[in-house]
């Protein structure tokens, strides 16, 4: 016998989940739904961002491997201006020039390798703005949509004990307003939570290319201007 979905579920529309006569369920229906085009903007920015910031770091990496001095680099590497590793470059560089103008040789290699360190903080803050929103919708939409699931619940009782009788008619809207109110949570949460953990490890690769662009940054130097 084929299975057939009561009539009182299949009486409700999507306009019936979002009532005006209920602004506790359509607030909850409303928040989640900002969250997830907040979060949906963020992950299409990030992502493009990224895969840029990747993209042109490679490309400076292969110039900065194949210059014999620090200066060649310096007026090589204004076509990758926008690389994370060329920003950490021009820390490094402004010191180097600095120091070498002073006294014409290398004076605080230290001072060099923490300016480095600086520009990679500062970089690497500037790629992960905005990853703490996906992590919050991450961590609260799930908790929106069970608000929003309990204040469901209690409708359906409500309409239950209006009707007098265990009616699927009666707790059918207050069913579905929960259900949709869940739904709307995870769909929400669960790509922020993955594409969270997605950013986190691409920038975590970033930052350890970037460590090992300052050696390499240090060993040029040295042996672009050896005492």
């Amino acid at each position: 016998m084929p299975f057939s979905p009561p009539l009182a579920l299949l009486q409700i529309r999507f306009a019936d989940l979002i009532s005006f006569n209920k602004p506790i369920p359509l607030m909850v229906l409303l928040l989640l739904l900002a969250f997830s085009i907040l979060s949906w903007t963020i992950i299409f920015s990030k992502w493009g961002q990224l895969k840029k910031a990747r993209a042109l770091n490679v490309s400076f990496l292969r110039a900065f491997r194949k210059a014999s001095t620090l200066e060649s680099m310096a007026i090589a590497g204004e076509q990758f201006r926008d690389a994370p590793a060329a920003y950490v470059f021009g820390f490094g560089y402004e010191e180097v020039a600095r120091q070498v103008k002073q006294g014409g040789r290398l004076r605080n290699k230290t001072a060099i390798e923490r300016l480095l360190q600086v520009g990679i903080s500062e970089e690497m803050s500037i790629l992960e703005k905005r990853l703490n929103l996906l992590a919050t919708s991450a961590t609260v939409c799930p908790f929106i949509g069970l608000f929003g699931t309990v204040v469901g619940i209690i409708d359906a009782f409500n309409q239950l004990t209006t009707a007098g009788a265990a009616s699927l008619r009666a707790v059918g809207p207050g069913i579905a307003h929960a259900l949709f109110a869940t739904a709307l949570g995870l769909f929400a949460a669960i790509p922020a939570a993955i594409f969270y953990n997605h950013f986190g490890h691409v920038l975590k690769e970033i930052g350890a290319r970037l460590d090992d662009f300052s050696l390499e940054f240090m060993n040029l130097t040295e042996k672009s201007f050896e005492e």
